[in-house]
C-alpha cells in the first residue's frame, strides 16, 4: 500500500520502480536476483557471492570440492545473518517475479521517447547535454566546453566509459567495505566470546581460591581448638590440686579451730582433778596438729602458663608470600628448601 500511494504521489513512478530494482551492491539493475531469507531482501547472485566469498575465504568454490558444510551470510541492507548450506548463494532462491518485472521494465523503457529534459544540459550552454567528462577537472561537461570553454586545454573522454569505471568501482568498493564489516563483526563476536570465557574462568578460579584458603581456615580452626584444649586441661589440673589443698587445709584449720575452743574451755576449768583428767590428751593432740600443719604446697611460679607459647613468625611470613605461581615454581622452592635442609644435616654431622 505505501509502494502504490509513493508512484501515485510521484510524478514519474518508472523512475520509482528503477529504484527499487537497484541492487545495492553494484547500484545496477538486479541481475539473476536471489532471495536473502528469512529478511526477503534482494541481491544480484553474483554480489552475493563476493559478499559470501569475501566474508568466508576458506569455503570452496561452486566447483571445487566442497570441503565445508556451508558458512555464514550477513545481509548488507539489514544485517540480518543467514547461515548457508553446502551450496553457498547458490543455494539461495532466485526471485523470478523480480527478474520478470525487470525484463518488462526493459521492455517499456525501450519503447518509451526519450522525454525532454531527461538529460542534464550544461550550464554555460543550455543546449548542449552534458555527454563528455573532464579528466583534468575532474567534472562532466558538454562538447562546446572542449571546444570553445574552460576546458579547451583539458583532457577529456567519453561520458559513458568514465561512467561505467566509476560505477563499477564504486560497486567494488561497496563489496571491499561489506566484507571489511563482516571481519569486523566476526573480530567483535570473537572479542565478546573472549570476554565471557574470561568471566566463567575468573569465575572457576575465584571458586577454586575461596576452597583453597577455606581448606586453611578449617585447618588453623581446628588447630586453635587442639591448642586451646590442651590450655584448658592444663588450667583444670591446677585448679583441681590447689582447689584439694585448699579443702584439706580448710579442714585442718576447722579442726584446729575446734581444739582451740575445746582447750580454752578446759582452762577455765576450776578443778584440778577434772581439768588432769582431759589435759593430757588435749595437749598430746594440740602438738600433733601442730606437727600436720604442712600438708603440702605450690611449687614457685605453679600458677605461670607461659610455657604455652607459640613462635607463628615464620608461618605469618609464609601467609604473607602466599601468591600465584605455577606448579614448576613450586618445585623449584620445593627442592630449594630440601638442599638447604641437607646441607644444615651434613654441618652438624661434620661438627660431630
Amino acid at each position: 500500500m505505501d509502494y502504490k500511494s509513493g508512484l501515485i504521489q510521484d510524478g514519474n513512478p518508472m523512475e520509482n520502480l528503477e529504484k527499487q530494482l537497484i541492487c545495492p551492491i553494484c547500484l545496477e539493475m538486479f541481475t539473476k536476483p536471489v532471495v536473502i531469507l528469512p529478511c526477503q531482501h534482494n541481491l544480484c547472485r553474483k554480489c552475493a557471492n563476493d559478499i559470501f566469498q569475501a566474508a568466508n575465504p576458506y569455503w570452496t568454490n561452486r566447483g571445487g570440492s566442497m570441503s565445508m558444510s556451508g558458512g555464514r551470510f550477513r545481509c548488507p541492507s539489514c544485517r540480518h545473518e543467514v547461515v548457508m548450506d553446502r551450496h553457498g548463494v547458490y543455494g539461495l532462491q532466485r526471485n523470478l517475479l523480480v527478474e520478470n518485472i525487470i525484463d518488462i521494465y526493459k521492455q517499456e523503457c525501450s519503447s518509451r521517447p526519450l522525454q525532454k529534459g531527461s538529460h542534464p544540459m550544461c550550464k554555460e550552454h543550455e543546449d548542449e547535454k552534458i555527454n563528455i567528462y573532464c579528466l583534468t577537472c575532474e567534472v562532466p561537461t558538454c562538447s562546446m566546453c572542449k571546444v570553445f570553454g574552460a576546458h579547451k586545454a583539458c583532457e577529456v573522454a567519453p561520458l559513458q566509459n568514465v561512467f561505467q569505471g566509476q560505477k563499477t568501482e564504486l560497486s567494488n568498493c561497496i563489496s571491499m567495505l561489506v566484507a571489511g564489516n563482516d571481519r569486523v563483526q566476526t573480530i567483535i563476536t570473537q572479542l565478546e566470546d573472549s570476554c565471557r570465557v574470561t568471566k566463567e574462568n575468573s569465575h572457576q578460579v575465584k571458586e577454586m581460591l575461596s576452597q583453597k584458603f577455606d581448606v586453611l581456615y578449617a585447618i588453623l580452626d581446628e588447630k586453635k581448638s587442639e591448642l586451646l584444649q590442651r590450655i584448658t586441661q592444663e588450667q583444670e589440673e591446677k585448679l583441681s590440686f590447689i582447689e584439694a589443698l585448699i579443702q584439706q587445709y580448710q579442714e585442718q584449720l576447722d579442726k584446729s579451730t575446734k581444739l582451740v575452743e575445746t582447750a580454752i574451755q578446759s582452762l577455765d576449768e576450776p578443778g584440778g582433778a577434772t581439768f588432769l583428767l582431759s589435759a593430757k590428751q588435749l595437749i598430746k593432740s594440740i602438738v600433733e596438729a601442730s606437727k600436720g600443719c604442712q600438708l603440702g604446697k605450690t611449687e614457685p611460679g605453679f600458677e605461670n602458663m607461659d610455657y604455652f607459647t607459640l613462635d607463628l613468625e615464620h608461618i605469618a611470613d609464609t601467609l604473607r608470600a602466599i601468591d600465584f605461581g605455577t606448579d614448576e615454581e613450586e618445585e623449584d622452592l620445593i627442592e630449594e628448601d630440601q638442599e638447604e635442609e641437607e646441607s644444615t644435616e651434613g654441618k652438624e654431622e661434620g661438627h660431630q
